[in-house]
Parts: C-alpha cells; structure tokens; sequence
C-alpha cells in the first residue's frame, strides 16, 4: 500500500525540484538514449504542462569511469521526449544554478549538473546527515516542493535521493508511484490463481535470495541462466561448473550451494528445471543436448531448450500473475533468445498480472517484436527491483513515506 504522496496531492503552478534516475550507456562520449528518458519525460511533461517550473536533478556514471559525463547531452535528449525545450546548467548548486533556477517561468525545465560531481552526493550516509549538507540546504530554499522519480536508484542513501525529503515537502513522481506498486505486488496483492516467477541471469545469489524470500508467495519457480545451471548441479547433474577461465560458476556455487541444496530439498515441488539446454556447436549453429544425456560438461550452455520452454509455456499461460527476474539464456544473440523470448511471448499472450525486470531482460521485448502495453508492468529498476523482490526496504522509498 502506497503511504507517500504523489502528484495527484500537488497544487498545480509550483517551482519544483525533480529528482529522475537518467543513468544511460556512454559510448565514445554519446549519451544514449534509452527507455529510461521515455518514462522519466512523462512526469516532466505532465509538470510542464500543469504549469510547474521545473528544475532537474540527475546523475550519471561514477568519477573516475568514461561515463561519468556532463548531463548536457540528457538536456537535448530529455527535450525530444517531452517536445519542449529544455535548458542545461554546468551547476548543481552554483550560484548560476541558483540564478538560472530563479529565472524560471510556468513551463520551463532546467537540468541541473550531475550530481555526483558534488561532493555531498556519492558516500552512502543516513539521510539525517545528507539533509544536513550544503547541497541539501542550498537547493531546498529555492523551491516549494521535491519531486523523487528515480526508483530505480531509491537504494542509494545519496543526498539528491534522501536529504530533501526530511528538510521540504516532498512527493512521488509517476515512476515512482508505478514502479513501486508493481515491484511490491507480489509481496503485497492476493493472487486467486497460480503466481509464477521466471528466474534466470547471471547472479545467482539475487535469484536465490528473491526464492527464500517469496517460497510462500509463489507456486513454481521457472529456472534458467546462470542460477538455472547451479540449481541443475544441486540436482545431481554434471552442469554448473566453469570449463573456461570465465568464473561464472564455481564462485556462486561455493558461495550459495547450502542455500540452492537447502531450497530444492524443502521447495522441490515448487521449482521447476530445464530438460534441455542450448550451446554453439562446431559449425557455429545453436544445437540442444537434454539434461540427462550430459555425462560432462564440455560446452558452455548459453540458453535453455525447446522442450524446457514446452514445459514452462503452458505453466506461464495458466498462471494468474507472472513475474519475470533476468535472463534464461544470452538473448542478446538471436541464437540463444529462444528462452527468454519465448517466455515472454507466452506472458503477452496471457490475460494475467504481469511485471518484467532484472537489469536487461525488458531489452528483449523489443529486440523481439514485442510491445510493453503488452505486459502489466516492464521494470526499469535494476538492484531496486530486486531489493523489492526480497522484502528489503528503500531508503529512497522510505524517507517519501515518512
């Protein structure tokens, strides 16, 4: 149940300070654009046209990384997706910023400088003590009210994301509201029906946590990835173990192998295996090998298949709420999306509660041919979505709803 407040309690015509998560690949110094600024421009634009002046905050990149960028480039790109200018300051809270942010009118938008080119944003500290910078306290007195639409960075206990709520009136944004309510949906909403997760990827430790977490909230756990292989190990096959120089799993089994053993003797009825995965064969063709035919791993299996995504359409088709966290196999190679892809073509073709996340899984709807109002919800949150998906609390959440 959302206890903050949103958009629907702010009185029109105010100066606003709004907090967006526009994070974006770099490549060769270009910014680019991403569904990110797609659903961040729906909150500006309803601002703007509500009348709002608005003032952006943002962050991009880490110092010392090649992203860690300007946000004059996200200025240009944030102004196509609202179809209205959008001006830029080299400030956060300069005194031009400052003299830019009075300037503003009924409509206008400003982005403001990276924040994590101030010195008050980055260390991870209690928001008692970010309200308590000069950031904080600069930019608060200049605005009416504070804005945070960046759920997808509400774990971090930065200043842009913390401080301002206990020193000002502060809301949420529309990503905000709706990614909460998504990502807390299986927690929080009655299921009649079958609730199904779709767990894959390359951190198994994320996925393990999110199944010991959910075990009583969810009827069957489809496994792939990474995490998928590991489990087949604890099963008794000869899968899961690197054959190269990759270390992808014989860390996370060191790491995890009590839980993956534990979860599969306590839940075994609940969690549901590949029959088949895929490889590379000699000729650079996808070829599948059943699970039980393996008497070593020589190959390095790069999605589940077609039988396994047999068995796990029809479970998906008959579920009431799917709920999808990472990758079944490497998707980004249309060799290997037979996985993903089709589990996620089954999910559109269901009239069911459903919400897609974990990092890059939601790029395969569209690298397929899918469309997102073809699923109840597609996460943009990363380490948010699976922080929800594990019950821990958000600090970013948490000081809106105090």
């Amino acid at each position: 149940m959302m206890t903050f407040q949103t958009l629907d309690d702010l009185d029109d015509g105010q100066r606003v300070l709004v907090r967006l998560d526009l994070n974006s690949p770099v490549e060769d110094g270009t910014v680019q654009d991403n569904r990110r600024f797609d659903r961040h421009a729906e909150t500006v634009k309803e601002l703007a046209d509500r009348g709002f002046e608005v003032a952006v905050l943002a962050h991009q990149g880490r110092p010392g990384r090649d992203d860690f960028v300007s946000l004059d480039q996200h200025a240009d790109i944030l102004a196509d997706h609202i179809d209205r200018d959008v001006d830029f300051v080299d400030e956060t809270y300069g005194p031009q910023a400052i003299h830019d942010i009075a300037d503003l009118d009924s409509g206008d938008v400003l982005v403001l400088e990276n924040t994590r080119m101030c010195d008050d944003e980055l260390p991870e500290e209690d928001p008692e003590v970010k309200a308590q910078t000069e950031f904080v306290k600069t930019l608060a007195g200049e605005f009416d009210a504070y804005i945070n639409d960046a759920y997808s960075a509400a774990h971090r206990s930065h200043a842009s994301l913390v401080g301002f709520p206990l020193v000002m009136d502060a809301y949420a944004g529309r990503v905000m509201e709706t990614e909460y309510e998504a990502n807390t949906a299986i927690a929080e909403k009655e299921f009649d029906g079958q609730v199904t997760m779709v767990v894959g990827g390359t951190k198994a430790t994320d996925v393990i946590d999110v199944m010991t977490h959910l075990d009583e909230k969810v009827d069957d756990f489809l496994l792939g990835g990474i995490a998928g292989e590991l489990f087949l190990r604890a099963a008794g096959h000869p899968v899961g173990y690197d054959i190269d120089d990759a270390n992808l799993y014989d860390e996370q089994w060191e790491a995890n192998s009590e839980k993956i053993e534990s979860m599969l003797e306590d839940h075994r009825d609940q969690i549901t295996l590949a029959v088949d995965l895929a490889y590379e064969d000699e000729n650079d063709d996808r070829a599948e090998q059943a699970v039980d035919d393996i008497d070593e791993k020589s190959v390095s299996y790069l999605d589940v298949g077609s039988e396994t995504l047999m068995e796990y359409s029809p479970i998906i088709r008959e579920s009431e709420a799917v709920f999808v966290k990472g990758a079944l196999g490497m998707f980004e190679d249309e060799r290997f999306s037979v996985g993903t892809a089709g589990v996620l073509e089954a999910i559109a073709d269901t009239d069911c509660f459903s919400v897609v996340g974990g990092g890059d899984t939601s790029r395969a709807i569209e690298m397929y041919g899918m469309e997102e109002d073809e699923f109840g919800h597609v996460s943009i949150a990363g380490g948010a979505y699976i922080r929800a998906l594990t019950g821990a609390q958000l600090v970013g959440v948490e000081v809106l709803q105090r």
